[in-house]
């Protein structure tokens, strides 16, 4: 209220000073000595100013109107908040003031005096379990009241803006056991062969999979909700310090900007892969999507997307989703580009092109749960050098199916060429044979093929069970005849297959913990495979 006084004696304030300057002038000039009773500079001499003076006067009264329409509008928010608390509390004052169904039954004696018969004695029994009753339900109503309240009075996050911000994220704690050697002690995706060292079993903790994230709400432009969001975690590496496997670095995850219609959206930044939208559930896997390299595609990729919804009847709808993508290749960069010394392009950027990416998925409602079916398809052009180009390419399918109310089956398939840069083939994109520096040298697109599925089981609300299997399976055929291409794990891998089961434990909505199993088996070309057993226990505070 002392805010709002304020502003009302600033704008009245204002006011009365744009009011009364038209006459400033006239006032000036019957007040005004001769301009040769003493010298003037250009600036006083000149009537322009005072008229610049008016116009910045108009302009703050502007501004302070438009501050007073704001904290108006939150003055309105806040007093519907507190009608409907008050509405609530009304509500237990009458439901406590009711009289119970039948009161006590009363009798005339021998000497005619009121006394409680046995029906009287049983009625006041009903009644006082009534009462405890509301008394306990007055007590939820109250809790629930009180957290309303809190919520209400908490701080908000603030941002230069007037539009609201909010801040989310996890604190995630991963205790992790290995037996046998993997790519990442803390998220492992491939077996690998162990190290000189004899690296057969290791155990560590990490923090580096929590994720702090930004959303803001905008106003509206041609008709359209406007927001923006980005994440980050810190699994982008480790800094070259003792004990640095503990002090993760900050990475960008995805960053956007939505303009939502009524049915259609525009979403612009680095978002994740639409045409994989499905992942398995897992708490020891946020770095990364779990399954990754063994059939579940991903990346976060520069885009310009548009999505589409048409709604077919009450209970279903199409979903056309269409975009311009950076032309991702998986390859590494250099230490120069790594450093941030130097930037060159991906073999797929060198083409001229963008990636180009469409999906369509129909949803339909099956006793209040979505059953969704989706297909997508996928083009890249890449330039390898001297003339050398590959197209790549892939068709994905996505299966969302509700299996009863306490059971889900989710999974993704995917075959594909050249998808390195989608994680696809285990991130190996091309084969060659000799240097690529020698122009003689041939470039082929790798196929591959692979894909993942899950079963959920929601044993309570607050305890879910999940086991998920995946393989991805480049053709090892082109890798021995073609000429193996080393890719991001620096080996020849044929084949990679994963399994996995986890509990989940909610025991309050922002608290979350899980223990899990990983089995991973990885062959490289023509060897015996390696694998590797992995157990997480995850504790996460979700804010």
């Amino acid at each position: 209220m002392r805010r709002k006084q304020c502003v009302k004696l600033s704008v009245l304030s204002y006011v009365g000073l744009f009011l009364i300057s038209p006459a400033v002038p006239v006032l000036l000039a019957q007040s005004t000595p001769p301009a040769s009773a003493y010298p003037t500079s250009k600036q006083e001499a000149n009537p322009q100013v005072l008229v610049d003076l008016i116009v910045n006067l108009q302009r703050q009264v502007d501004q302070l109107h438009s501050q007073l329409k704001e904290v108006r509008s939150e003055q309105e928010a806040e007093r519907s908040r507190n009608e409907e608390i008050l509405r609530e509390l009304e509500a237990v004052k009458k439901q406590f003031g009711q009289p119970a169904p039948g009161g006590p039954t009363f009798s005339a004696g021998p000497s005619g005096s009121g006394q409680l018969s046995a029906q009287g004695h049983e009625e006041n029994a009903k009644q006082e379990s009534s009462l405890d009753d509301r008394f306990t339900s007055m007590e939820e109503t109250q809790q629930l009241t009180d957290e309303k309240l809190r919520d209400l009075n908490q701080t908000k996050v603030e941002s230069y803006s007037k539009y609201r911000l909010r801040l989310s994220g996890i604190v995630l704690l991963n205790l992790f056991s290995t037996r046998g050697s993997v790519d990442y002690r803390d998220v492992p995706q491939l077996a690998v062969p162990g190290g000189p060292l004899g690296t057969d079993g290791s155990f560590g903790g990490s923090l580096r999979q929590s994720q702090v994230g930004l959303e803001g709400f905008g106003p509206q432009i041609w008709g359209a909700k406007t927001s923006a969001s980005v994440k980050f975690d810190f699994a982008g590496g480790f800094p070259g310090t003792p004990n640095g496997e503990t002090q993760g670095i900050a990475r960008l995850r995805t960053g956007i900007v939505r303009f939502d219609w009524e049915n259609t959206s525009l979403i612009a930044g680095q978002d994740a892969l639409f045409l994989s939208p499905l992942s398995p559930t897992s708490l020891a896997s946020l770095a990364v999507p779990a399954l990754s390299y063994s059939g579940n595609l991903w990346n976060w990729a520069p885009q310009v997307r548009i999505e589409r919804k048409i709604p077919l009847t009450d209970k279903s709808k199409l979903l056309l989703q269409g975009a311009l993508m950076d032309n991702l290749t998986g390859d590494v960069p250099s230490p120069e580009n790594a450093s941030g010394a130097n930037s060159s392009p991906s073999f797929g950027e060198k083409s001229g092109q963008p990636a180009y990416a469409i999906r369509i998925s129909w949803t339909h409602l099956l006793g209040g749960q979505a059953m969704t079916l989706g297909a997508g398809g996928y083009y890249s052009r890449q330039d390898w050098g001297f003339g050398r180009t590959v197209d790549g390419w892939a068709g994905t399918l996505d299966l969302t199916q509700p299996l009863g109310r306490m059971v889900e089956f989710d999974g993704e398939f995917y075959r594909g060429k050249a998808v390195g840069g989608l994680a696809g083939g285990i991130g190996q994109t091309a084969l060659w044979r000799t240097s690529l520096l020698d122009p003689a040298t041939e470039v082929y697109g790798l196929d591959s093929m692979g894909g993942w599925a899950q079963l959920k089981f929601k044993l309570t609300p607050t305890v879910e069970l999940n086991g998920s299997f995946g393989q991805d399976n480049p053709f090892a055929n082109e890798l021995r005849t073609l000429g193996g291409n080393v890719g991001f794990y620096n080996a020849v891998v044929s084949r990679n297959l994963t399994a996995l089961a986890n509990v989940i434990y909610h025991p309050r909505s922002n608290v979350v913990a899980s223990i899990e199993y990983r089995y991973i088996r990885t062959s490289q070309l023509d060897t015996l495979p390696n694998t590797a057993h992995h157990v997480n226990l995850s504790l996460g505070y979700i804010f």
